[in-house]
């Protein structure tokens, strides 16, 4: 999957950056890096699915993120969090 930009929304941000203590440009570090993609959902609005993207920031932390893939290959960040154990052994095995 290639990713050309991604959409910010303000309430995504405070989430993340509060809840889950990610910084927004972990986010794009994995959203543009050699993550592993996977579709989650078939989205209301046709074309715009959820993804989750699975990958590695370069100081080392393993992140899951949720976004919906909208056209012109925009994401629009909606969560992200800490990969789980076996979120990390899924992702390591498709690497």
């Amino acid at each position: 999957m290639r990713l050309h930009e991604v959409l910010w929304k303000e309430k995504f941000v405070n989430k993340i950056e509060s809840k889950h203590e990610i910084l927004i440009e972990e986010v794009e570090e994995v959203l543009f890096s050699k993550a592993y993609f996977l579709r989650a959902q078939k989205g209301i609005v046709k074309g715009e699915d959820l993804y989750v993207a699975y990958g590695q920031t370069g100081t080392g932390r393993y992140l899951t993120v949720f976004f919906i893939f909208k056209r012109k290959n925009v994401a629009l960040p909606i969560s992200a969090r800490e990969m789980t154990k076996a979120e990390r052994k899924f992702y390591e095995q498709k690497r």
